[in-house]
């Protein structure tokens, strides 16, 4: 069973390959520094977007409620803009009612056209009265004609806040219109300066009309998307000309709350001029953001996850119980009016809510949170440890199991994230996830190439000498074909054709060619069904082996059963090749059981997977005794020993072999299992007269022979008979243990 084989074969390069990988991802990794890629955090920000998905809407506090100009409020009252006086006995209501804040995210830019003071004039002269110069400039002063005027009172006397818009990116960078928040913004450290932190920085706003603003705290409602449109943090502060300005949502908090100051926490210098936000803290409550002062918004579910009540029913007098204690936001889902925007759970979603959202993560005190050490950590043991254990489980294992392995790997690093966000913490799983699937991509695929040749060669090496299911076990552990060998309890089996010189002489090559591969073919096909491994052809002659390459604790039992069976397949074959015109045939066969050397012998390039040492040549001196004693198979001591009780065999001699100095029992095996009472009594018999042979009790040997010889004649009594005449006339010494010696093969 010669093959040819590289040593490179049986390397490690797919375990080698995966550490490669391991290695060259957390190099990578450790180059990004504390900048992740763009590409990454998109990807980050679509599985936040999944765990979002996962975790299901969260009930908000109950804290938050919005009041909604829908398509019910519009028409009833009529389109926008509604007139002021109506906003303002909307906010009065909503006061009367017990609500802690107001907050409007509704711009009021352009003064109201509905005023009466604006259509005076017309209305003189509709009546044809005549009013002078100083009658006029009363009337117009006169505060209940001017709309804005009404509102601008009225949120005088309520805890409200109105909204503006920051102008980013403006080109000719002209401030024209401050914001009035009524805030106390103080430092930590107190020494720092407005203008050293790192604010998002606007160019310009866009506010309220003087009549109303002047009476009303103020907070901008900018929020910023991410390159893929969805809104994930909102800015709780924003500077204009170096002075911090706070959010709509932050000032709603704080007016409810009746605090007064605003603490921003700043981190320590940094490589640039400007100093990182830590986070803010609003009365006793401390409010982590980014570096940029923005806030990480913990949706609590799609649209409508909060209360939403139509302006309309409070215009009413309705559901002003639902008010109390409340911090409420007046916006519009009105069509055509809506301030649509993205989130992780909608792709439509109102910009009020958003606020909601913001304040309700405030009260709550879970608000997302990213910290980069963290990530980095994470990322650096999941890299590496997954990397390493998907790397052993997939170049040692088997494909199964590295397969699942990928999958516990990849499971374990979303368990990881989706535990962490649980706890309101963000930590990113892109480049671990990427990374161990480029390990179990790569590795796979160099397992195709080189394992796959390793388990491709055993199979060609293996396929035609030993069972398909052999070749499985032995494709599992290719540590059996090692060079080395080993030293394993085998039984070896060797048959030969009898007298097979004189038959190939009579067979032109051809047919010979053609009369081996039959027999051949045929013998070794029921070897190989019993379980043996076919070691090599010797011309006519077969040598095999049981016990190898797998360890096997019945080999010498599955040996003999299949020498047992390879001579009634003869018996078959013989009809086919007399039927065939093809000369009958008969073999012996010789088997022994013992320790040997079994392995790949040879050189690195080429070599034999075979056995080696004097229990291999015992066996083959055995298969030429066959033609000897006249038995079809033969089989030492230690074989029977091996046998148990499940065989009948008979003992034939006591020998020693040519080259071997020790004697040793042979025995011929006939049967498996119970045999026919004719055949155990002539073993029985036979027996008797083996033990009288061996006390030198010739007389009565030769009796019991001859006896048996008469009713069934056989090579192995004459043999015996020819020995006691011999014995008679010459007798054996005094001390003869009965063995014969063999001075040839």
């Amino acid at each position: 069973m010669e093959a040819t084989v590289k040593r490179s074969f049986f390397s490690i390069t797919p375990f080698k390959i995966g550490c490669a990988i391991v290695l060259a991802a957390t190099c990578l990794f450790y180059s990004f520094g504390n900048q992740k890629p763009k590409l990454l955090s998109a990807l980050d920000n679509r599985l936040i977007d999944v765990l979002f998905t996962l975790r299901a809407p969260k009930s908000p506090s109950g804290s938050v409620v919005i009041i909604d100009i829908d398509d019910d409020s519009l028409a009833a009252i009529g389109q926008w803009p509604w007139p002021r006086d109506i906003v303002a006995r909307l906010a009065t209501t909503i006061h009367q009612s017990g609500a802690r804040a107001i907050g409007f995210d509704i711009l009021f830019a352009e003064k109201d056209r509905t005023s009466p003071k604006n259509h005076i004039d017309s209305i003189i002269d509709i009546l044809a009265i005549s009013v002078s110069a100083e009658e006029r400039k009363k009337i117009l002063e006169n505060p209940l004609l001017d709309h804005d005027l009404i509102l601008g009172n009225s949120l005088a006397a309520m805890p409200s806040v109105l909204s503006y818009v920051f102008e980013m990116h403006q080109q000719d960078k002209k401030q024209t219109n401050f914001p009035f928040p009524s805030v106390t913004i103080r430092p930590e450290p107190a020494t720092t300066s407005f203008s050293s932190i790192d604010f998002i920085q606007a160019d310009n706003a866009i506010i309220n009309t003087d009549d109303i603003s002047q009476a009303a705290s103020e907070g901008f409602f900018n929020v910023f998307p991410d390159p893929a449109g969805t809104i994930r943090k909102v800015p709780l502060f924003m500077s204009l000309n170096n002075v911090p300005y706070p959010s709509l949502a932050l000032e709603v908090l704080r007016i409810g709350q009746k605090e007064q100051v605003v603490t921003i926490h700043v981190a320590g210098q940094t490589r640039t001029d400007k100093r990182g936000i830590l986070g803010i803290t609003l009365g006793n409550t401390f409010i982590p953001t980014d570096h940029h002062g923005q806030l990480t918004v913990n949706y609590r579910g799609g649209v409508k996850t909060f209360p939403y009540i139509s302006a309309v029913d409070i215009l009413h007098g309705k559901k002003l119980s639902h008010l109390r204690d409340k911090y409420v936001l007046i916006g519009t889902s009105a069509a055509g009016l809506l301030d649509l925007r993205a989130t992780p759970f909608a792709n439509i979603f109102p910009g009020v809510e958003i606020q909601a959202n913001v304040i309700d993560n405030i009260l709550t005190g879970d608000p997302l949170t990213y910290d980069l050490y963290t990530e980095i950590g994470m990322t650096y043991v999941m890299v590496i440890v997954s990397g390493l254990f998907l790397t052993v489980l997939l170049s040692y294992a088997t494909p199964l199991a590295g397969g699942l392995g990928g999958i516990l790997c990849i499971l374990a690093i979303l368990s990881s994230s989706y535990l962490f966000f649980m706890k309101n913490q963000i930590v990113g799983i892109t480049y671990p996830l990427l990374s161990i699937s480029l390990v179990f991509l790569l590795v796979t695929l160099s397992n195709y190439f080189f394992a796959g040749r390793e388990r491709r060669f055993i199979r060609d090496a293996f396929g035609r000498y030993v069972s398909p299911e052999v070749v499985t076990e032995i494709i599992k552990n290719p540590a059996n074909l090692a060079l080395s060998g080993q030293i394993r309890n085998l039984t070896i089996f060797f048959s030969d054709i009898r007298d097979f010189t004189t038959i190939s002489e009579k067979m032109t090559p051809d047919q010979l060619g053609r009369f081996m591969n039959r027999y051949l073919s045929v013998m070794s096909e029921t070897l190989l069904e019993n379980g043996g491994t076919v070691d090599k052809y010797i011309g006519d002659a077969i040598m095999a082996m049981w016990g190898a390459p797998l360890i096997d604790e019945e080999h010498a039992v599955k040996a003999v059963r299949a020498a047992l069976f390879s001579m009634e397949v003869l018996k078959v074959l013989q009809k086919d090749f007399v039927a065939d015109g093809l000369p009958d045939i008969a073999i012996g066969i010789g088997l022994n059981t013992g320790d040997v050397n079994v392995g790949n012998f040879g050189s690195t390039q080429r070599f034999d997977y075979t056995v080696l040492g004097d229990n291999v040549n015992l066996a083959s001196r055995l298969e030429g005794l066959t033609k000897v004693y006249g038995c079809n198979i033969l089989i030492t001591q230690s074989t029977r020993d091996a046998l148990g009780d499940d065989f009948l065999c008979r003992f034939i001699d006591r020998v020693q072999v040519k080259g071997k100095k020790l004697p040793v029992n042979i025995y011929e095996p006939l049967c498996e299992g119970i045999p026919h009472p004719l055949l155990l009594q002539e073993v029985t018999d036979f027996g008797k007269g083996i033990a009288a042979y061996q006390q030198q009790d010739f007389h009565t040997a030769e009796h019991i022979f001859q006896s048996l010889h008469q009713s069934k004649p056989s090579k192995l009594l004459s043999l015996y008979l020819k020995r006691i005449q011999a014995y008679k006339e010459k007798p054996p010494p005094a001390d003869w243990d009965g063995v014969f010696v063999f001075t040839s093969k």
